[in-house]
């Protein structure tokens, strides 16, 4: 079996709480198998460009999951050898709502400042 290149982490909240784990267990077992499949190839092969990954900002990178009928997104950073999954939501346009951006690069901010 390789060896990882980057271990994987979910943010964490000051409250413990890890956003990207939610919203996983939110989503069916199909999807779920999608998303973890993909994250597992950037895992195992960073770094990856498109079409399975597309810088955002600085610092910040998106996985590019297709699901069944719908695309979902995992925002992330990597940091100190790690994949910190930042954020994770099902587009609904073809841009990425400003929203989402804004909250991964909120999260992004909270992790450098640690």
């Amino acid at each position: 079996m390789n060896t990882p290149i980057l271990d994987v982490l979910f943010f964490k909240t000051d409250h413990g709480i890890e956003p990207v784990r939610e919203w996983l267990k939110g989503l069916d077992n199909h999807d779920r198998k999608a998303i973890g499949a993909d994250i597992k190839t950037v895992q195992f092969g960073w770094p990856l460009g498109m079409p399975l990954v597309r810088k955002m900002a600085k610092d910040l990178w998106e996985v590019r999951i297709h699901l069944i009928g719908r695309i979902a997104r995992v925002m992330f950073t990597v940091h100190d050898g790690k994949m910190i999954l930042l954020h994770g939501f099902v587009k609904k346009s073809q841009n990425t709502p400003q929203d989402d951006l804004e909250l991964a690069v909120k999260r992004l901010k909270q992790i450098r400042s640690l």
